[in-house]
């Protein structure tokens, strides 16, 4: 038996990275529609405020809100990807032990 195939997984766990680094970059291809609409709702408001010459306080922590919710969601689905990794990797092993301890010489 070889190495297990994690090579689909690998490439999830890139893919996320690449999400990951982009909406740190302050990127919204990555975001979801909740996100996105959330992201454009607060530029909105945020735009009409400066047309009236208002403070944009309140429009600012809610984009850094969200991006902190997208970054905080990216990285969460990081790690569940690592742990699947980390379960294939060990089934595999666990079946390679039992086939080597199960031959009879």
């Amino acid at each position: 038996m070889g190495k297990p195939d994690t090579r689909g997984i690998d490439r999830e766990i890139q893919k996320t990275m690449r999400k990951l680094e982009a909406v740190r970059r302050g990127e919204m291809w990555p975001l979801n529609t909740a996100e996105r609409r959330a992201m454009l709702g607060a530029l909105a408001g945020g735009s009409y405020r400066v047309l009236r010459g208002r403070s944009t306080t309140r429009a600012d922590n809610r984009l850094e809100s969200v991006s902190d919710a997208a970054i905080t969601r990216l990285t969460a689905e990081i790690t569940a990807l690592h742990i699947e990794r980390q379960r294939i990797v060990r089934e595999a092993a666990a079946d390679k032990a039992a086939k080597k301890s199960s031959r009879w010489w």
